[in-house]
């Protein structure tokens, strides 16, 4: 057998706002034109989300958008095909950004390729999935009869270097299929790997069976991808008579001029809540108690550049609730100013769609009644 003629990077993300996943494809994909990165594969997931494809009908989005924002699901439109497709937690997202070229220059043989993917994937765990004639994607059953799609397809190529991707449903929240006519089938049901099976399985278990189908699909070697940095936020909550307000900080020039919660890189052998604890200390002087936010997520830092590859930062955030009396003691080599801004405000300013997430979580826990100030 001939070694495989490709390099396939298989970054594991973990949870990743929409925005974010949008932003880190198109720095892969910038990058991969350049040949500064090899193949790469994004496995994901994304909060719940309903996504828009360039040949979206609206009417297949059936819920108001009240009805929405209560389930928390939000709507982005995007520049790959297809038509209505929803993300959620519990459910794979893949997105390969895959130069074709030289040998594999057929858009068919690639949306097929991922159809296979899925349909190996959970053939590993005992289902017995194909194709139906006229639909993309990965199904059980009959067309007409008993048809559940339990994986979806939406491409984008450019150059012959691919975005976007595959949803494989292993056990997201079935009811918010309900918000959509997914894809646009109206006739056919939806399912999962879960429901299927009537139990649930490990995601991690379907990211390594998924990788190994996928990198055999395409004869490729694979290798894990890693984290440039992992870093903590901690967002400080105040009371005040007109609400909460929420202590930023501005970086210095030369780290980016904007402005952010408190921030800071974990260090070797460090745990996330002690460097969270540290960090809220040396950037603002306040010791008080940090609380987890169970919000961890991946995101792209800096701008997509074509010479290099992408920085891929992992966040693990926390919160805490001040008096806010005491003064703010900066560090004049991380910031340059700070001000405490009313919530709403302060999610506008920050730059990050994980930095306002967070700040939304800890939002919502400080106006519960067991909470109180401290520190």
């Amino acid at each position: 057998m001939l070694p495989s003629a490709r390099n396939l990077v298989i970054h594991d993300l973990g949870l990743v706002e929409y925005e974010d996943g949008l932003a880190l494809q198109k720095a892969f994909a910038l990058a991969r034109k350049n040949k500064s990165v090899s193949d790469s594969l994004l496995l994901l997931e994304h909060p719940p989300v309903i996504t828009l494809g360039r040949a979206a009908d609206m009417d297949h989005v059936v819920a108001p958008r009240e009805k929405l924002e209560r389930a928390g699901v939000v709507i982005f439109p995007t520049d790959r095909g297809g038509d209505v497709t929803y993300h959620g937690p519990g459910q794979l997202v893949g997105y390969p950004i895959i130069d074709l070229s030289p040998d594999r220059c057929d858009v068919r043989r690639y949306v097929r390729d991922l159809e296979e993917a899925m349909i190996a994937t959970v053939g590993d765990f005992g289902l017995t999935a194909g194709r139906i004639e006229g639909w993309n994607g990965a199904w059980l059953g009959e067309k007409g009869k008993d048809a559940r799609k339990i994986g979806a397809i939406g491409v984008h190529i450019s150059r012959w270097v691919t975005t976007h991707g595959f949803a494989l449903n292993v056990e997201p929240d079935m009811a918010h299929f309900r918000f959509i006519v997914p894809c646009g089938i109206g006739e056919a049901g939806v399912t999962s790997i879960a429901r299927e099976l009537g139990r649930s399985v490990p995601l991690a278990e379907v990211r390594r069976a998924m990788g190994e189908n996928f990198s055999r699909i395409f004869d490729a070697r694979r290798s894990a991808g890693r984290f440039d940095h992992r870093t903590i936020s901690v967002t400080v909550l105040r009371q005040r008579a007109g609400g909460f307000e929420a202590l930023l900080l501005l970086r210095h020039p030369h780290r980016g001029g904007f402005w952010q919660p408190v921030t800071g890189t974990i260090e070797t052998r460090e745990e996330p809540l002690s460097c969270a604890q540290r960090e809220l200390l040396e950037e603002s002087g306040f010791v008080a108690e940090v609380k987890p936010l169970n919000y961890v997520h991946s995101f792209l830092f800096g701008e997509p550049r074509a010479d290099r590859p992408p920085r891929v930062y992992q966040e693990t955030a926390f919160w805490t609730l001040v008096s806010g009396e005491a003064p703010i003691t900066l560090d004049p080599r991380e910031h340059v100013d700070h001000a405490w801004v009313p919530v709403e405000q302060a999610i506008a300013r920050v730059p990050f769609a994980g930095l306002k997430e967070a700040m939304r979580r800890a939002v919502r826990l400080a106006r519960e009644p067991s909470s109180a100030s401290h520190g």
